[in-house]
């Protein structure tokens, strides 16, 4: 870990690491391990703005932290007023009014049993050991009695408590704990949390992208600090934020997106500041190709460009105009997406207030002069995301789309130099062959290799460790790589299809009836 951390010293030092570095007695380049600093800093404190995670046992969920606003999770409800200024990875306790208090470190201790039964062989669950009703529990609720003190009455008046195996009592106080206290942590936003989350409560907007793979396809990538990254994703920004944690705000990384616009829900939640932003292009599908024949230009905006022009179904990598139909159906509309629409509908909309009095014609103006600014703001991004691009020095490439990857991977390795690693994600196996297949058929590339992650979770406990029940059935495909030079490039067609295989079988299918029809006359 500490080699790992000095490679990755620049972004740890400007996400306020546990690195320094410096300069020893003889002039030499140093880096030292500093001491955490046991009171939290500010960027370890919950801020009103901030994005935050709310954790309850082993379930995620992604908020923002603003007063007064009403967050239900897990079936309870809260304001999140009491947490701003508690450092990340504080345990509170939700009350009967919404309020969060901070859970104290004498509420922790688990509850101790004196006695212990041998097995659990003669306990017979016919549902009459417990003594409390559903009316008495509620009624404990009622009164403001915490959730430990609960458990702790259930345990008193449960009959086969003690006869029960000291596994067995452990296992009972846990569930009953998940039930009825009502404790939840407030941590800090990172790639593994926010994968964990979107893989458990939403895998399908993330085409199955499991957490491990994820870290694989970083480490493939060869993802740090000072590389220009080219990322195609259709994850919701989710390895987009994974790439920008990873690089710390310093190099730069190109989007390029499909449709009308960006898809960042993910990116959204990982909560960078604006200086992270600064080094993120973002250029279309619907440009690469004149971009990559010398015929780029800027004279209409990235949305109107992608709506009006059909998209090429050539070679190099465009998408069809059926997959691009698709995506634009399935993307979920944000706040970006609609400030990157047309122009002029949003002028539309902005001219109807023009009849009313003085100050309503002053807010349209400036209105329309704010539109104009970010209009031009957007076209210059797109000048510096081409020049970028025209470069075709790009340090990695990354593709994790739901769309077919063969023509992607192909346009876009033009963008990459030489003795560069890319990396291809798919949730199947097939769509990754031919892009193997096409790989070796074209050239320019070495170290082809297809892989599959395969993840298994493990319970450590005392004399109870063992593989977890259940598992994960997959956690997609990987084709990775390196870029050379090839000397004698060999074109390929995307669009080309063999139909030797379905020929050769309607042959099949015809021989014998010929040979019947023969036997008849």
């Amino acid at each position: 870990h500490f080699l790992f951390a000095v490679w990755r010293e620049p972004a740890l030092r400007k996400r306020g690491g546990c690195f320094s570095q410096g300069e020893d007695s003889e002039g030499r380049p140093r880096v030292d391990l500093m001491e955490e600093s046991p009171r939290p800093g500010p960027l370890h404190v919950i801020r009103e703005g901030d994005c935050a995670v709310l954790k309850r046992n082993e379930v995620f969920k992604a908020v923002a932290v603003i007063k007064r606003r009403k967050i239900i999770f897990e079936k309870q409800w809260f304001y999140l007023d009491n947490a701003i200024g508690h450092a990340y990875g504080t345990t509170f306790e939700v009350s009967s009014e919404g309020r969060l208090q901070p859970k104290k470190r004498a509420d922790e201790t688990t509850t101790e049993t004196k006695e212990a039964g041998t097995d659990n062989r003669n306990i017979i669950d016919d549902g009459k050991s417990q003594k409390l009703t559903h009316d008495d529990i509620k009624a404990l609720k009622d009164k403001g009695i915490k959730g430990q003190e609960i458990v702790q009455q259930l345990i008193e008046n449960s009959a086969t408590f003690r006869d029960k195996t000291e596994f067995a009592q452990d296992k009972y106080i846990k569930k009953k704990k998940k039930k009825y206290e009502a404790v939840i942590t407030i941590i800090k936003p990172s790639t593994r949390i926010l994968s964990t989350m979107y893989y458990a409560r939403e895998p399908g907007k993330i085409n199955h992208l499991r957490y491990d793979t994820l870290a694989q396809m970083l480490t493939w990538g060869n993802v740090h600090a000072g590389n220009k990254m080219i990322i195609m994703e259709t994850c919701a920004g989710l390895v987009l934020g994974a790439a920008m944690e990873r690089m710390g705000g310093d190099g730069s990384i190109i989007q390029m997106y499909p449709g009308g616009g960006t898809v960042r829900a993910a990116t959204n939640c990982f909560g960078f500041p604006e200086s992270f932003f600064q080094t993120l292009y973002e250029f279309p599908l619907s440009k690469v190709r004149s971009l990559l024949s010398g015929t780029f230009s800027v004279k209409a905006s990235p949305s109107e460009t992608t709506r009006s022009s059909p998209p090429a179904e050539e070679s190099n990598g465009s998408l069809d105009e059926k997959q691009l139909s698709v995506q634009e159906a399935d993307m979920e509309c944000s706040t970006d997406t609609l400030m990157e629409s047309g122009l002029p509908d949003e002028q539309e909309m902005v001219d109807l207030p023009t009849e009313g009095e003085a100050p309503e014609e002053d807010k349209a103006k400036g209105a329309i002069h704010d539109k104009q600014r970010k209009q031009e703001e957007r076209r210059k991004k797109l000048i510096e995301a081409a020049a970028l691009l025209q470069g075709k020095d790009a340090d990695g490439l990354i593709v994790a789309s739901r769309f077919h990857p063969a023509p992607l991977l192909l346009s876009l390795l033009e963008f990459v130099a030489p003795s560069r690693p890319f990396v291809v994600y798919c949730q199947y196996k097939e769509p990754l062959l031919e892009c193997y297949t096409k790989l070796r058929e074209r050239g320019g590339v070495i170290n082809l290799k297809l892989s599959e992650t395969w993840l298994r979770n493990y319970q450590v406990l005392p004399d109870r460790s063992h593989p977890k029940l259940t598992m994960s059935g997959g956690g997609g495909y990987l084709l990775t790589g390196i870029t050379v030079i090839n000397e004698n490039p060999k074109p390929v067609d995307c669009s080309e299809q063999k139909t030797e295989e379905p020929t050769s079988k309607k042959r099949k299918l015809q021989e014998p009836l010929a040979l019947k029809e023969d036997v008849i006359l």
